[in-house]
């Protein structure tokens, strides 16, 4: 089979630095730190206090308010971030056939929110059953995928993606593949999260995977930092529009990128904790790699996975280290979760757009909040700290891993006739 080829048209993104793609951007390659105090409720009595919350985000300002109320947060961000892609895609009804038009989107938890929300309703009565009616369609996952395509018509394939972290990754590289295979022309793809909440903050201090440093919370996320104590929560949306690129010059559609290709594995190791030799995290690249065609040395720049998590970041070197050999010292890598925050399902996407970027701008986005260095990890590599960095970037590679040892990697490429 003759694969068709895959390119990005289009960019939504609702993320802890800005409510548009440029906003983020710029946010990113100037070193900002998205954490705040918590806002969305009364963080007061939990051992973490602080998260990366979008910030002047109403989803009224953007929906009408009785859909607004109908619908999770996740999902109320999720159709912003796709009015924004398809917009900026330029996407009208003349050019596409809308049953050759399709969704796959993914997030970790989906309406967590919307579930707290209604048990505890219930909790405080006299146990007589009484929820909202549009509590079950609130909360689910696949109805982010299935909102946006009402809201736009598009009638191909539609799914949602669950891999915990890994989620949005996996949904583009799904998305990827329908497309070149011949199965859909354009794909609305990425990830939305919003678990902000006591439920959310409560359950991940419980398992000790949150920061604490509630007195130094701009700074907390600080991966590959010797004093990195856990991630900090973050929360957002993003859409890539992905096309066929013969699709795309037909209606002559600016292009971001190519998507070169992505791989899948599974640690089959822990719940929670990732291989301490970084194997699923090998393997992933090295399948990424593989589908796209390229060699270690192609890859100019890596997103990490990078939490600020002991264990995860350690593991990731490992795992870039023997992917990569000599040519390791030769690429930059970074964690935009350094100002980001971890968003989940939606930290895919976020952090595939960055890699986009860089490879649009050729400039690389800082890991922020170094102070001291881990002697467990190799000091001779380009961690970016502190300061984005300009040079070419071909080729950029995105990592993300999640609960239940769930790997994905993708590549993008420069865009070349």
């Amino acid at each position: 089979m003759q694969f068709k080829r895959v390119v990005v048209t289009g960019i939504g993104a609702l993320t802890p630095l800005g409510n548009n793609l440029e906003d983020y951007w710029n946010a990113l390659i100037n070193g900002v730190s998205g954490a705040t105090m918590i806002t969305q409720f009364d963080a007061t009595k939990f051992k973490t206090r602080f998260a990366c919350e979008l910030k002047g985000f109403e989803a009224t300002d953007y929906l009408d308010k009785k859909e607004a109320r109908k619908i999770d947060r996740f999902t109320q961000t999720a159709l912003v971030a796709s009015d924004q892609a398809v917009k900026d895609a330029g996407l009208s009804s003349k050019d596409v056939d809308p049953d050759r038009v399709g969704v796959i989107f993914g997030s970790g938890i989906g309406g967590l929110i919307t579930f707290q929300q209604e048990v505890m309703e219930f909790a405080k009565g006299d146990g007589t059953p009484r929820f909202n009616p549009f509590f079950i369609p609130k909360m689910i996952l696949d109805i982010a995928a299935g909102q946006i395509s009402m809201r736009h018509g598009f009638r191909g394939p539609n799914f949602a993606v669950v891999s915990a972290c890994a989620s949005s990754t996996n949904a583009i590289i799904d998305a990827f593949n329908y497309i070149r295979i011949g199965k859909a022309d354009i794909i609305l793809s990425g990830g939305s999260e919003s678990v902000i909440s006591e439920a959310g903050v409560g359950g991940f201090n419980a398992m000790k995977a949150l920061s604490e440093r509630n007195d130094e919370f701009a700074t907390a996320s600080r991966p590959y930092d010797k004093t990195r104590d856990g991630f900090v929560m973050g929360e957002g949306a993003g859409v890539l529009i992905l096309e066929s690129l013969d699709h795309a010059l037909a209606r002559g559609a600016k292009i971001y990128c190519e998507i070169a290709g992505g791989g899948a594995t599974a640690d089959a190791y822990h719940i929670t904790a990732p291989h301490p030799d970084g194997l699923g995290a090998k393997n992933v690249m090295l399948a990424a790699l593989n589908d796209a065609g390229l060699k270690p040395e192609d890859i100019d720049y890596i997103n990490t996975h990078g939490t600020s998590t002991p264990l995860g970041d350690g593991a990731e070197v490992k795992a870039i280290l023997h992917v990569f050999g000599e040519h390791a010292y030769n690429l930059n890598i970074s964690s935009t979760k350094s100002m980001t925050g971890h968003c989940l399902g939606a930290a895919g996407v976020i952090e595939a757009m960055a890699c986009i970027q860089a490879v649009v701008h050729d400039i690389i986005p800082p890991t922020i909040n170094h102070f001291h260095d881990d002697p467990e990890l190799d000091d001779k590599l380009n961690f970016t700290f502190n300061k984005s960095q300009k040079r070419t970037v071909n080729a950029a590679l995105n990592n993300t891993f999640g609960f239940g040892g769930h790997n994905a990697a993708m590549i993008v490429k420069k865009y070349l006739p």
